[in-house]
């Protein structure tokens, strides 16, 4: 089965929309949409297993010039 996570990104000032569109690129995401708040953005994606969530966290995203903290909340149901 699936698993759902909701990744919340905070980003450098004036670097959420170069962030926004390489995290588009990355295989598995869904959406990604700026928001208000603590956070700019917050992405969806959709991994077989919690490696695979992991992998894309902490090798890809984590690694995006821009990216100073991401937060992974885990879809528990729906």
């Amino acid at each position: 089965m699936p698993i759902k996570a909701y990744i919340l990104v905070e980003t450098s000032v004036g670097q959420t929309l170069t962030v926004v569109d390489t995290i588009r690129g990355f295989e598995g995401i869904d959406i990604v949409d700026v928001v208000t708040g603590p956070y700019d953005i917050i992405a969806i994606f959709h991994a077989k297993d919690m490696t695979e969530i992991g992998t894309l966290v902490t090798e890809k995203i984590h690694n995006v010039d821009g990216v100073l903290r991401a937060v992974t909340c885990i879809a528990t149901g729906n």
